[in-house]
């Protein structure tokens, strides 16, 4: 039986300041340019200004990405365009700076972390600080056995929070979250489809690197055998993710929860974060209150888990890569809210403080 009780994350979850949220509508209401004439660029600003406790809002000048990685063995069942087992190849691309979000990131002067939580290697292989917190070799395919153990999804769950800690405490003021995994769309789509009581072929998409008909039948039939084994376990939403999750999904949603505990504003990425959140908003509803959904990816999981928790994506950009990369590409978007509602000025004849 696991020690950790999820019931407490309700508790210790409030949501951004509504008071602050208000002045921050009055203060904007107060500045030369008319209030509406920026769009969600005002919502925005105002959110930050709520999750900071700020008005004016503070700059967002301490960014990170943070990247949770994993091997899921449903992939054995050519789900995907890669190879079982090969994420690693994708977690040393980011590393030495030959990913989409490592150029974005070069580009923002945003740091990447990768999280190693299951990758299929050995952890000698990779830097210490990426492996530090691996739970296991690989994944369980989900479409017969779990993916983990109750024991090692309770060991993901609080590496994701003590992340999240370490993110916090270290001065980061906003995070593009997002996974390295091959197998993790299918994991995701089993969540999304499990939470939201819908079939698998609804939440079937056809992943970062496009597969064929075939094998989106091949992932359309995994899901559909995973959810079998996901459904007698919806009410206990760390079962649920040793079940179907997978090491790396349990640390992001345990990443998620515990950011919303530290206030930390966190920028979803794809269809894995957002099935990560879903599962986080069932066990505390006030916890989506600190993110934004960066970007509409295409992926019709991504679709119905946004749809379900009311976020709104920033981009319709259709990036179904991963990584961050979406998130990175909304990072922008967001800093210049915050610019913009701590810089222009006020209007003439308005004292400040008025």
């Amino acid at each position: 039986m696991s020690s950790l009780n999820l019931d407490d994350f309700t508790d210790l979850i409030e949501r951004p300041d509504g008071g602050v949220r208000r002045d921050a509508e009055e203060h904007r209401a107060l500045l030369d340019v008319p209030p509406g004439s920026l769009g969600r660029l005002d919502d925005l600003g105002e959110w930050l200004a709520a999750a900071q406790s700020a008005v004016p809002v503070r700059p967002v000048e301490r960014p990170r990405v943070v990247l949770f990685a994993g091997d899921h063995g449903v992939a054995e069942l050519d789900v995907s365009s890669r190879a079982a087992g090969t994420a690693v190849e994708l977690v040393r691309d980011v590393l030495e700076g030959a990913r989409p979000v490592s150029v974005l990131a070069r580009r923002l002067d945003v740091p990447v972390r990768v999280v190693d939580m299951s990758l299929d290697c050995d952890p000698a292989s990779l830097p210490e600080d990426v492996v530090r917190h691996r739970v296991r070799r690989g994944s369980g395919r989900i479409d017969v056995e779990d993916a983990l153990t109750l024991e090692e999804a309770e060991a993901a769950f609080r590496a994701g929070m003590a992340v999240a800690d370490e993110e916090a405490d270290s001065g980061t003021d906003l995070v593009a979250l997002g996974d390295v995994s091959v197998g993790g769309t299918t994991a995701a789509g089993v969540l999304v489809a499990a939470l939201c009581g819908t079939d698998a072929s609804v939440v079937t998409g056809r992943g970062g690197l496009a597969i064929d008909d075939l094998a989106w039948m091949r992932k359309c039939a995994a899901i559909r055998d995973a959810l079998r084994r996901a459904r007698p376990v919806l009410g206990d939403q760390l079962r649920l993710l040793a079940t179907v999750g997978g090491a790396d999904l349990t640390a992001m949603t345990g990443f998620l929860l515990q950011s919303a505990v530290r206030k930390l504003p966190v920028l979803l990425d794809g269809v894995v974060t957002a099935a990560c959140a879903l599962v986080a908003q069932r066990v505390a509803f006030r916890a989506p209150d600190w993110w934004l959904a960066s970007h509409l990816s295409g992926e019709p999981g991504q679709a119905k888990a946004l749809d379900r928790m009311a976020l709104e994506p920033l981009l319709p950009q259709g990036v179904r890569v991963g990584e961050g990369a979406g998130a990175l590409l909304a990072l922008p978007l967001v800093q210049a809210a915050g610019a913009l509602a701590a810089e222009l000025p006020v209007r003439e004849g308005v004292a400040k403080g008025d």
